[in-house]
């Protein structure tokens, strides 16, 4: 067994380097991956195969080859860092905007993509917000709020917004 993570530790690295193409913000670590010390790591999440789909890698890469994001000009990252489970249990206590936009500032990424709604509304206002590019930019990058990769949104899936960034972005180089 694991022991848990120690308050002041994230439960995943950021993966953020400067001038990347696409940072993407989860809300938090899901238990599947919070379990496995990966991102986007449940069974049911198809972040790694739409990263493939969207060309923004050249292969479907394993949740545990999560560091080799940045070959490909992308980051990770979430909202809330020293949490996990569903985006439903999010506490509105354990998101740090102000981190988010001091990692956004400090890295400068063309586009900061949402993984979801729930964390962009924990970062841009709860208000309604549609699928797509945003009008706003956090720390002078780009946004797009993307329909969730996890089993759990199944029912909002579509990815014309993640060709749309995926064609904003330009790619994997």
């Amino acid at each position: 067994m694991r022991p848990a993570p120690l308050p002041d530790a994230a439960v995943l690295p950021d993966v953020l380097a400067p001038g990347l193409s696409v940072v993407f913000c989860g809300t938090q670590a899901g238990a599947a991956s919070a379990r496995r010390s990966a991102y986007y790591a449940g069974p049911g999440n198809k972040f790694w195969s739409v990263l493939h789909a969207i060309g923004l890698t050249p292969r479907r890469l394993a949740p545990a080859e999560f560091r080799e994001v940045l070959r490909y000009g992308i980051g990770l990252t979430d909202v809330a860092k020293h949490s996990s489970g569903p985006d439903s249990a999010l506490r509105l206590a354990n998101v740090d905007a102000a981190g988010l936009h001091a990692r956004i500032a400090a890295h400068r990424p063309r586009v900061l993509a949402f993984n979801g709604k729930r964390a962009a509304q924990a970062i841009l206002g709860f208000g309604p917000l549609d699928y797509g590019p945003q009008s706003r930019p956090v720390a002078e990058a780009a946004v797009f709020v993307l329909p969730s990769t996890s089993g759990a949104a199944a029912g909002f899936w579509s990815p014309e917004p993640w060709k749309e960034m995926a064609a904003a972005v330009g790619g994997c180089p």
